[in-house]
């Protein structure tokens, strides 16, 4: 699946979404990528899905136990990865506010893991999410996401598989362009607050 192909089926489901908008990461952007519109077709979710594996090495494929995803935004495609690779697909979570495995989710020790996202801008949830997938024992071989924001420029500590890098310019609260400074910045992520 080539960039532009990816770009459409954001922009099919409305996905692509132009304004003022807060990331998780505490950045703004005049653009977002809403992933949870772009996989609420499970066709088109199974399709990102088999392009982003297509990414990973075969050999490394290979290797890989289980998926494991943080949640919110990667619980689908994590979901739908652990399908196109043949694997349990699990995930993390934050109740007290760092991720953890729950709901009876296990890891074997050594387990090898694909830590899988949705989007990854600045690398810091992704980070704590291989820690946490470290902690309960697995060995995080890769990661992958369907968005990569940082255009290339995150570093997670293992090879990191994006189906797309896209460019889109993020700025500090405290180093707004004038045309987002003039306007209330929406939050559409999962985390209330970033």
């Amino acid at each position: 699946m080539q960039d532009d192909e990816v770009l459409a089926e954001f922009r099919a489901s409305k996905a692509l979404l132009e304004g003022h908008f807060l990331l998780s990461s505490g950045r703004h952007s005049a653009h977002y990528l809403q992933c949870a519109r772009v996989l609420a077709d499970p066709r088109r979710a199974a399709r990102l899905a088999e392009a982003l594996a297509g990414r990973i090495p075969r050999e490394l494929r290979r290797t890989i136990a289980k998926v494991v995803s943080p949640a919110m935004g990667g619980i689908i495609i994590g979901h739908e990865m652990g399908r196109a690779l043949g694997v349990e697909a699990l995930f993390v979570e934050r109740p007290g506010g760092s991720f953890e495995l729950r709901r009876g989710f296990t890891l074997d020790p050594g387990d090898k893991v694909l830590m899988v996202e949705d989007v990854i801008t600045t690398g810091l949830s992704s980070r704590e999410a291989i820690a946490a997938i470290e902690a309960a024992g697995g060995e995080v071989v890769a990661a992958a996401a369907l968005i990569d924001r940082s255009a290339g420029s995150v570093d997670l500590g293992v090879p990191f598989f994006p189906l797309i890098a896209i460019n889109f310019p993020t700025y500090a609260p405290d180093d707004l362009p004038p045309a987002l400074a003039s306007s209330e910045a929406a939050k559409p992520g999962s985390r209330a607050g970033a």
